[in-house]
């Protein structure tokens, strides 16, 4: 299985993971910058994007799918970060196979299991009646009634593309996501500690790191340091782009 993926730079190689119903596509333009000194890869994960549509989805099977793409690739170390469920797919890659990691980046999310949150979203994609949409605008406003959040709406209607002969299909695995998004609440399974320099970010205004969940970062990563990015939510790198730019460039930086 080759995962769906782009590449910018040179450099020390930079993987980066999106989160539930993300694509590489919100990663690209932090990655060009990033390019400069990095070579950047932005991947699809299972499921999701242009990546195989897979009838399982798990942490410990993203781990498996992101080691196997990097010794496809002949990288055998590379600097790893991923946001929300990315995050959480890297920290399992790391305490699974930490010779493979250099440094570890992990936005907005914790190793624990969640309560939830999605299910309104999830509801509201599921009814989504997509064969007989006319048009992006009508699936916004079908959205609307469940999901007042504009911005989360248009995040979630980029996984929706047309097909050739006509009519619509979404990017993602629905079905899949749906099915098993208990699995992408729960915790990763960790019997190892990853020793190598980590950097946890999250968004002053996201509930998704307290400052309770500290113990649990050095638990499984000794070496975690939590920077906090002020008027972000959980989605930091589109909210504040130019701090996570700098808090990630200033950590790679560093010996």
């Amino acid at each position: 299985m080759q995962l769906n993926h782009k590449t910018f730079g040179q450099g020390p190689p930079l993987i980066i993971l999106h989160g539930l119903f993300g694509t590489l596509d919100n990663w690209q333009t932090l990655a060009k910058r990033w390019a400069e000194h990095y070579t950047v890869v932005i991947i699809d994960q299972r499921n999701h994007g242009r990546s195989p549509h897979l009838d399982a989805h798990s942490y410990p099977l993203m781990a498996e799918d992101l080691k196997a793409f990097m010794e496809a690739n002949w990288m055998y170390e590379a600097h790893l970060m991923g946001h929300s469920m990315g995050g959480k797919t890297v920290m399992q890659f790391a305490t699974h196979f930490p010779d493979m990691v250099n440094k570890l980046i992990v936005v907005d999310i914790a190793p624990k299991t969640y309560p939830g949150g999605h299910e309104i979203i999830v509801e509201a994609l599921n009814e989504l009646d997509i064969d007989t949409l006319d048009d992006r605008k009508e699936a916004d406003e079908l959205l609307a009634k469940r999901i007042a959040d504009f911005g989360v709406r248009q995040f979630l209607l980029k996984n929706l593309t047309r097909n050739k002969e006509g009519g619509y299909r979404w990017k993602m695995n629905l079905p899949v996501l749906t099915r098993d998004y208990e699995a992408i609440l729960e915790n990763i399974s960790a019997t190892e500690t990853f020793d190598g320099p980590t950097l946890f970010v999250r968004g002053a205004d996201s509930n998704y790191i307290d400052d309770g969940d500290l113990p649990l970062l050095k638990k499984h990563f000794p070496a975690a340091e939590l920077e906090t990015v002020a008027d972000a939510g959980h989605w930091v790198h589109a909210q504040k782009p130019e701090e996570l730019f700098q808090l990630v460039n200033t950590f790679l930086e560093k010996a």
